[in-house]
């Protein structure tokens, strides 16, 4: 399943009772929708702590890699389908776009470049639509990164592949208990938010995503001191 299917009336009408219940209390209205609201609200917050509290941990080596790669000149790949390539496309932008101060870095989207996408999904087919564009430029010193909210899109397994063959450091994101992508060895790092809500999956990975991104030019810009401060010591080579 990937962003952008449509559930059809039914989907909505369980997720959203109260526009079909026919009342024509308005007052009875707001206070089911103000309800529903906040156990959304709660149901991300406790999904965000779960996460947090079981791979934030990891999240934070993740990204330590991550500006590891950026510092010896590596790039970021980011992909996904639907909802995710916008993502992905976030995600990317976060990296070369992120205002104040902040070190912008090479980050790509992969499914921007619509002439590319276009003629691979026609002459060749959709499972390839990532993991040629990672042979193509794909390097040791990159990283791939992959979203999915039911980690079963061939394109991506095929991708992660690709890159895990190039020895890029290759990053997963998923929802429901992973998917197919929890069955990857070409995946270093997966980060499953485990709920069966396509809408909490989506609001988990992008938080998941922000604190990567946050995280790696927090590490990025510790090393970069470090090596500064080791440039001034007298006699000290790297």
């Amino acid at each position: 399943m990937t962003r952008g299917e449509d559930g059809g009336a039914g989907s909505m009408q369980s997720l959203y009772p109260f526009l079909y219940a026919g009342t024509g209390d308005l007052s009875a209205v707001l206070d089911q929708v103000r309800a529903s609201t906040v156990a959304k609200a709660g149901e991300i917050l406790q999904l965000r702590r779960e996460i947090s509290a079981r791979d934030g941990a990891r999240l934070a080596e993740c990204a330590r890699q991550a500006a590891a790669r950026f510092a010896a000149g590596g790039r970021l790949f980011a992909f996904g389908n639907g909802g995710s390539a916008t993502d992905a496309q976030q995600l990317a932008t976060l990296f070369l776009h992120p205002g104040g101060d902040t070190r912008p870095l090479p980050a790509f989207g992969l499914a921007n470049d619509t002439s590319v996408v276009t003629a691979l999904c026609n002459d060749i087919g959709v499972d390839v639509v990532f993991s040629r564009q990672l042979a193509a430029f794909g390097g040791r010193n990159d990283i791939a990164v992959g979203l999915s909210t039911s980690g079963n899109s061939a394109n991506l397994l095929r991708a992660f592949d690709e890159a895990g063959r190039r020895g890029m450091l290759t990053i997963g994101l998923a929802g429901y208990e992973g998917g197919k992508m929890a069955e990857l060895d070409s995946i270093d790092y997966l980060f499953v938010a485990p709920s069966a809500s396509i809408h909490r999956i989506q609001e988990a990975q992008t938080t998941i995503y922000q604190v990567f991104w946050e995280l790696t030019t927090m590490a990025l810009g510790t090393a970069s001191a470090t090596a500064k401060e080791e440039s001034r010591v007298p006699g000290h080579t790297r």
